[in-house]
């Protein structure tokens, strides 16, 4: 098995996906996606669609982040999968993976676009996606009371979604001080050792982020 991905360490979905290979202590080769050749003419050829990160295992693709860590938890269950055994358990785990992608990532994603330029920006636009954080921060921070990770009693696939999408939404609307159990989970997954490795790959890219990067923190 020759598992390879592309990817870009700025990324938060991969990111997401690299947490879960580094849980799992599970050696990859990487392909840089940061436009020099050959590498983008490669992924273009194999993945039209242009989003990353994507997964090739002796020729098979897999793509998308949620199915990539789907796919190495099958071949590398170990002791503790990231999807659960328990089937109603991992239903759960899906399903807060899914909140973490369209109710945090994709209002994080549209603030970057209309910062960007890439998106047509409406006279309510801030408003619009300060209010989805606001929504989203009080259905976590509810969901977190008495819990150390989001949707299992172990750390999974839906931690590893919550961890970069937190990162760079608290960069984007900060997470204040009212959502207790959401602001220790932030920083118990940014303790996490795989997910800080993922964040520590990424620290030279960081003058890249379109809002600003902290610099005193994370």
């Amino acid at each position: 098995m020759s598992l390879v991905m592309y990817l870009h360490p700025l990324s938060s979905y991969s990111q997401k996906a690299k947490t879960a290979f580094y849980e799992k202590n599970l050696a990859f080769e990487t392909r840089m996606l940061d436009g020099s050749e050959p590498v983008a003419s490669e992924f273009a050829t194999l993945w039209p669609i242009g989003r990353f990160p994507v997964l090739t295992d002796d020729g098979q693709l897999i793509f998308e982040a949620s199915a990539i860590i789907d796919y190495i938890d099958h071949l590398h269950p170990g002791d503790q999968p990231l999807i659960p055994r328990d089937p109603m358990v991992a239903v759960n785990v899906r399903m807060w993976d899914r909140f973490f992608d369209n109710y945090i990532q994709y209002p994080q994603q549209r603030a970057v676009y209309s910062a960007l330029g890439r998106e047509a920006k409406r006279d309510d636009e801030d408003v619009r996606w300060k209010n989805a954080f606001e929504t989203a921060y009080q259905i976590l921070d509810k969901q977190l009371e008495n819990r150390q990770w989001v949707a299992s009693d172990h750390f999974s696939l839906a931690d590893c979604a919550a961890a970069p999408a937190l990162l760079y939404a608290d960069w984007t609307y900060p997470i204040n001080d009212g959502y207790a159990n959401l602001k220790a989970y932030r920083a118990r997954l940014l303790a996490r050792p795989s997910y800080a490795r993922a964040v520590d790959e990424a620290r030279p890219y960081r003058h890249m982020f379109p809002l600003g990067a902290p610099e005193d923190r994370d």
